[in-house]
C-alpha cells in the first residue's frame, strides 16, 4: 500500500487519513485555466515571490535584450528605412499589405492642348509663291453668290429650306445663310454656317483629332473648298449637310465662264409641285331638306345657307304655273285621285295639292310643300332638277317614289312659254298649244255650262284674289287645315260660329263685302258654311 508523506508522518493512503501541510505557506498553480461559478475563466500563474506572472513578459524581455559576442566587438544594427506617411499610409501600400495585388502603374493621356504648346522641332518649309496680299487686293469685295436648296424631307417632319452660299474670293472663305420668308415660323437667324475655309478632305489621322475643342489646322487638312467646287446642278456637301445649287448671280456666271472656261449656267426649277387635287365627294343624299341646303354641311363646320338669285327671285315674284296631273299606280283606289302641281318660277320649287273630295277615303289637303324636285338619276355634284319644259302634256313626274301623268294646264302657262320660247323645247309648248285647241265635245260643254250662282261666285273671288294678292298665297294651307281640323266628318262645311273663329285667328276681314259676300254665296240653308268653295279664294 502506498503511503503519503505527510509533514514527517507517514501514514498509509486511505480515505480520511490525507491531511494538509500545515507547515506550507505557498501554494503555486500549475494550470492558468479554471472554473469559477461554473464559467470558464483564466488565472495568471504565481511565481515564487507570489507576485502574478504576465504572458508576455519573457518575451519582451527576450526582445529587449541584445546578444553581445563573447571574442569580438558588437556591431551596430542598420537604422530602418525612413519611409513617409503619405507613403505608409497609400491605398496601394494598404491594399498589399492585406495581400491583394494591384496592376502596375498607367501613363497618364496626354492632352492635345499641352502637346501643342509644347515647342515643336524646327522645321525647314519652303515658302509658298503664292501671295496672299495680291490675292486680298485682286479680289477684294468680290463675292460669288450661290442659291441651293436643303431637301430634309426624307425624314419626319422634314422640308425644303432655301439656302445662299457665298464665297469670298479674297480669302477663300465660305458662308452659308438661310432665306427667311414672311410668317414662315422660323427665328430670324440667317446664317447657318459663319464666314471661314471649310475642309474638303481630311487627312486619315485626323478623324480622331477633337475639332470641336481646336480649330483645323493646315496640317489637319489635305484639300479645302475652292470656288472650283460650286457649280449649278451641283450637290455640295458641307459640315455634313448636303445642298444642291440650283442658280447663281450674274457676276457668278461670267466668273466662272471667264475663269473656268465652264458653260453658261443653265437655271434648275426646284419649285416644289403642288400635291394632287383630291376630288371631294360628297356622301348620299338622305332626302330630307334640299339637295343643295345638305349639302353644306359638308363645305363647312357652320354650314352657311346656299346663295339665292336675287334677279330671278325678283322677275319671277308672284308667278306660278299650274298643272293638274293624275297619280300613276297600281292601286285601284288611287286611279280616282288629282293633283294639282304648282310650280314657282322665283325658287323653281313646286309644290302639290290634293283637292278633297267627298266620301273619296281621302283627307286631300296639302301633299308636298314647296321643294325642289330632282329628276330620276342625276348626281348629287350636279343635281338637275324639274323646270318649267319638262312639264308637258302627258309627261311622267316621279316625285320621291311617286309618279305622275300631267293631264291639264292653265292657259298662263302657254302664254309665259310661248312669250319665253328661247329658253324652253318647242315640243313642250307645241303640246300645250294642241291641249287647248281641242274641241270640247257637246257633253262636257253642258256639263261645264256655268250656272248664275257659279258665275256670281267666280267673279267674287276673282276680286278678293286681286285685292288680298299679297297674302293669299300665305293663307292658303293653314286655313284650309284649320277647317279640317273642326270638320272631323269630313263633310266640307263648317257651323257659322266655327268658320267665324276660324278667320278671326288668321286675321281675315270678315267685315269686308266682297269677304261678306263669299260667305253668302257659300252658306247653305242649314246653317253651314262650305268651306271648300271659300278656300278658292285663297288658292
Amino acid at each position: 500500500m502506498e503511503t503519503v508523506s505527510n509533514s514527517g508522518h507517514d501514514l498509509p493512503f486511505l480515505p480520511g487519513y490525507s491531511f494538509n501541510d500545515p507547515t506550507k505557506t505557498t501554494f503555486p498553480r500549475s494550470q492558468t485555466l479554471g472554473y469559477r461559478n461554473g464559467y470558464a475563466c483564466s488565472v495568471l500563474p504565481v511565481g515564487a515571490s507570489k507576485e502574478c506572472l504576465h504572458v508576455n513578459q519573457l518575451f519582451q524581455e527576450m526582445k529587449n535584450k541584445k546578444p553581445t559576442p563573447t571574442y569580438e566587438e558588437s556591431k551596430q544594427v542598420p537604422p530602418s528605412e525612413f519611409v513617409p506617411a503619405h507613403v505608409a499610409f497609400d491605398k496601394k501600400v494598404f491594399l498589399e499589405s492585406q495581400g491583394i495585388e494591384l496592376n502596375p502603374p498607367e501613363e497618364m493621356a496626354l492632352d492635345p492642348y499641352t502637346e501643342l504648346r509644347k515647342n515643336p522641332p524646327r522645321m525647314f518649309v519652303t515658302p509658298s509663291d503664292f501671295d496672299q496680299f495680291k490675292q486680298f487686293l485682286t479680289f477684294d469685295k468680290k463675292v460669288l453668290r450661290f442659291y441651293a436648296i436643303w431637301d430634309d424631307t426624307d425624314r419626319m417632319f422634314g422640308e425644303t429650306r432655301n439656302y445662299i452660299i457665298l464665297y469670298y474670293l479674297a480669302d477663300d472663305t465660305v458662308e452659308v445663310r438661310e432665306v427667311h420668308e414672311r410668317n414662315d415660323g422660323r427665328d430670324p437667324f440667317p446664317v447657318l454656317v459663319k464666314r471661314q475655309r471649310l475642309p474638303k478632305i481630311l487627312v486619315e489621322n485626323s478623324k480622331s483629332f477633337p475639332r470641336c475643342v481646336l480649330e483645323v489646322s493646315d496640317q489637319d487638312v489635305q484639300e479645302w473648298y475652292t470656288a472650283k467646287d460650286f457649280a449649278v446642278g451641283k450637290p455640295v456637301t458641307m459640315l455634313g449637310r448636303t445642298f444642291f445649287i440650283y442658280d447663281c448671280d450674274k457676276f457668278t456666271r461670267d466668273f466662272c465662264r471667264d475663269k473656268f472656261g465652264l458653260p453658261e449656267f443653265p437655271t434648275i426649277d426646284v419649285s416644289k409641285k403642288p400635291p394632287p387635287v383630291i376630288k371631294q365627294e360628297l356622301p348620299p343624299y338622305n332626302g330630307f331638306g334640299l339637295i343643295e341646303d345638305s349639302a353644306q354641311n359638308c363645305f363647312a363646320l357652320i354650314p352657311k345657307p346656299p346663295r339665292k338669285d336675287i334677279i330671278k327671285m325678283l322677275m319671277g315674284d308672284n308667278k306660278v304655273l299650274r298643272y293638274r296631273a293624275v297619280l300613276e299606280s297600281p292601286i285601284p283606289e288611287d286611279k280616282g285621285r288629282h293633283f294639282i302641281f304648282s310650280y314657282f318660277l322665283a325658287t323653281d320649287m313646286v309644290s302639290i295639292f290634293e283637292p278633297p273630295v267627298r266620301n273619296s277615303g281621302f283627307f286631300g289637303g296639302k301633299f308636298l310643300t314647296k321643294t325642289k324636285i330632282a329628276k330620276p338619276g342625276s348626281s348629287l355634284d350636279k343635281p338637275s332638277f324639274y323646270g318649267p319644259g319638262d312639264f308637258y302634256i302627258g309627261a311622267l313626274i316621279e316625285v320621291f317614289g311617286h309618279r305622275f301623268i300631267i293631264q291639264d294646264a292653265d292657259e298662263y302657262v302657254l302664254k309665259y312659254l310661248e312669250s319665253h320660247a328661247d329658253k324652253y323645247p318647242q315640243s313642250t309648248i307645241l303640246s300645250l298649244k294642241n291641249h287647248f285647241s281641242k274641241p270640247k265635245s257637246k257633253t262636257e260643254e253642258s256639263d261645264s255650262a256655268p250656272t248664275p250662282e257659279n258665275v256670281e261666285m267666280e267673279t267674287v273671288i276673282k276680286h278678293i284674289q286681286e285685292r288680298f294678292k299679297n297674302c293669299i298665297s300665305l293663307l292658303e294651307g293653314p286655313v284650309y287645315e284649320a277647317f279640317q281640323v273642326l270638320d272631323k266628318e269630313n263633310t266640307g262645311s263648317v257651323d257659322r260660329e266655327k268658320f267665324c273663329g276660324v278667320c278671326k285667328n288668321f286675321n281675315i276681314p270678315v267685315g269686308d263685302f266682297l269677304i261678306n259676300e263669299l260667305i253668302r254665296l257659300c252658306s247653305s240653308d242649314k246653317g253651314k258654311i262650305n268651306y271648300n268653295n271659300f278656300i278658292k279664294a285663297f288658292s
